[in-house]
């Protein structure tokens, strides 16, 4: 995702709504975020569809390292031997 640039992608919301199409046509040429103003304050972000998608993974991916990292810290973890002894006994119930 490319970085704000603060001359190009903030518009008040009056000016995104008039001319909405322009916005989406400059979001797929420049591929910067545009930031959405209403009373000059930050309302909501405009991402293309690919970078949402990048967004969503990395949180999703982030999430998934602290839930690890939270596993270990807890003392939550297993040896190889008995990851393979328990993954062993799943596949078998599932084989039976």
């Amino acid at each position: 995702m490319k970085t704000i640039l603060i001359s190009n992608d903030i518009v008040p919301i009056a000016e995104f709504k008039t001319n909405i199409s322009k916005w989406f046509k400059a979001l797929q040429i420049s591929g910067h975020p545009l930031v959405i103003t209403k009373n000059s304050k930050p309302a909501g972000v405009l991402l293309s569809a690919s970078d949402y998608d990048e967004l969503v993974y990395r949180k999703s991916f982030l999430d998934s390292v602290e839930r690890g990292i939270a596993d270990a810290e807890n003392g939550q973890t297993q040896t190889t031997d008995e990851l393979r002894k328990s993954l062993q006994a799943r596949r078998s119930v599932f084989h039976s």
